[in-house]
Order: structure tokens, then C-alpha cells, then sequence
């Protein structure tokens, strides 16, 4: 079984393009107005920012998460600040001898996503 598609609630799809092109560094793979759908592709699984989708909880891999929110400075609010939640002996969850860092944000459309990065243990 193979994750095809993460629907994320977003009202205004044109500010929601602007945020997620911005964090994901990429372009918008398909927009389908009416009835409001934007896609973005994260590595083959769709993102798609629908006008009637619930909020959901999405984390993405980032390479640093502090600078990932640098780059937005002030046009990004910041739930939970950058912390280390656990450090990985092996590679069940993620890269063995590696913290996972991570980090909570608001998106243009008022939904959390979790950003983690995975840095060598020091």
C-alpha cells in the first residue's frame, strides 16, 4: 500500500499557493478553480490545499528546521518553537544517531504543520 494523496483545508487558494510555494520550494503542480484545488507534489504523494477539506495535522521534512523559519521571519507564526523531541539509536523512525528536531507553524490558512529535520547527534 502506497500514501497517494494529504488533503489540507485552505480558504483562499492563491495565499495558500504562496505559502507552500514558499516552504516547500517548489511550484504548484495543478490548479482546478472551480471547485478550488491546488496541488502540490511532495516527492509523489499529492498534496492537495482543497476549499472543503478538514484541517489536518501535516509534518514535513525540512533540512533545518530553524532555518526554515528564518526564511519566513516575521510572515510565519510559530506554535512551537524548534526543540530536539528524541535522539534516534537506530533507524526504526528515522536516521540512527540523529536528533529529530521539530517545530509547529501556522499556515496562511490558520492549519498547523509540524516541520522536522533529522540532525547528526553531536
Amino acid at each position: 500500500m502506497q500514501l497517494v494523496q494529504v488533503a489540507q483545508h485552505a480558504d483562499d487558494l492563491e495565499r495558500a499557493a504562496t505559502f507552500y510555494r514558499r516552504l516547500l520550494g517548489a511550484e504548484p503542480t495543478a490548479l482546478f478553480d472551480p471547485p478550488g484545488l491546488l496541488f502540490f507534489d511532495l516527492d509523489g504523494v499529492r498534496l492537495l490545499l482543497d476549499r472543503n477539506a478538514p484541517s489536518s495535522l501535516l509534518y514535513l521534512r525540512v533540512e533545518n528546521v530553524h532555518e526554515t523559519i528564518e526564511r519566513f521571519g516575521a510572515d510565519i507564526k510559530v506554535v512551537t518553537h524548534p526543540h530536539v523531541i528524541f535522539t534516534h539509536e537506530d533507524d526504526t523512525l528515522g536516521p540512527a544517531n540523529h536528533e529529530e528536531w521539530q517545530a509547529f507553524v501556522r499556515d496562511s490558512e490558520g492549519n498547523t504543520v509540524g516541520l522536522i529535520a533529522f540532525q547528526r547527534r553531536r
